[in-house]
């Protein structure tokens, strides 16, 4: 009881700072994308090294560095994570605040399927219900607009197979996210320092207050997968995606009143038969957790 108590706790951080994420992201929105991505990459592998210094837990960095199939896992949970970050902000930064909401109210119905066919999680009644009912608000915005989102379920997938092998490697969560990132970080500090000629990219002759909002992209980054990968080791992933739609709720409210994106009736009704889906599921968790 004492780690699912853990667990809530460390992902309700995680989502409220995933949801408020956006604006800081608004903020710098004059900075390209792939920029913002290298800067949380390398600021984030200088945070995490001061953590790890911090708890002491240097051996069990070593020691991942000696288990090839460990090593290899998590190079490929750090390209996920990176190719995440970066279509969320290009979208955030172009005005596709709705539908990276979007994605990310798919997601845990998402980790609920994912759940079922890799970590033999099996889906009552209602969760399948659920599912359909998400199902058929994708395919009613493909049908009626005409319009494949593409962002939002590429955002929704690539972040529950990063939920999904991070929850499956025995590998705590400070650990694997600074193997993920230092795998990233030569990459991202080539295109920062050597490759990208932007007006942004000079650090040197960039506003020290700007260098500063650069700088914080490690912390924005490095806090909420902490919390998210030791959320993960502590719940079921089904539970995790509970959490979920607190960052996508907050984006949505901040879509429609602060930055007044478009929402035509055929996205309303997606979204409606979204949310009626997180709403069963939910009520179907309750109903269980109530009898036992």
């Amino acid at each position: 009881m004492k780690s699912s108590t853990q667990g809530m706790l460390y992902a309700l951080t995680a989502f409220l700072i995933w949801g408020i994420a956006p604006l800081y992201f608004k903020h710098i929105g004059f900075v390209p994308a792939e920029e913002i991505v290298t800067h949380r990459i390398i600021w984030s592998c200088l945070f995490l090294i001061l953590l790890v210094w911090w708890t002491k837990t240097g051996r069990q960095v070593l020691e991942v560095f000696q288990h090839p199939r460990y090593l290899a896992l998590l190079t490929l949970t750090a390209l996920l994570i990176a190719a995440n970050w970066l279509l969320f902000i290009w979208a955030i930064n172009h005005d596709h605040m709705l539908e990276s909401s979007l994605g990310y109210f798919i997601n845990p119905l998402l980790n609920i399927v994912l759940g079922m066919l890799f970590l033999g999680e099996t889906l009552r009644r209602w969760q399948w219900l659920a599912v359909a009912l998400a199902t058929s608000g994708v395919i009613l915005q493909i049908i009626t607009l005409g319009v494949f989102p593409w962002i939002a379920l590429s955002l929704a997938s690539s972040f529950a197979v990063y939920g999904l092998i991070r929850k499956k490697i025995a590998v705590d969560s400070l650990t694997g996210l600074l193997v993920e990132t230092v795998m990233l970080t030569p990459l991202a500090a080539w295109y920062l320092f050597f490759h990208a000629d932007t007006t942004t990219s000079h650090l040197s002759q960039n506003p020290l207050s700007l260098n500063l909002w650069l700088l914080a992209a490690g912390i924005i980054t490095t806090v909420p997968l902490l919390c998210f990968t030791a959320g993960a080791k502590r719940l079921r992933l089904s539970t995790i995606g509970f959490f979920q739609y607190l960052g996508p709720s907050l984006m949505f409210i901040f879509a429609i009143t602060l930055y007044h994106e478009p929402i035509v009736w055929q996205k309303w009704l997606t979204f409606l038969l979204i949310w009626s889906a997180l709403v069963l599921f939910s009520w179907d968790a309750w109903r269980q957790n109530k009898q036992r």
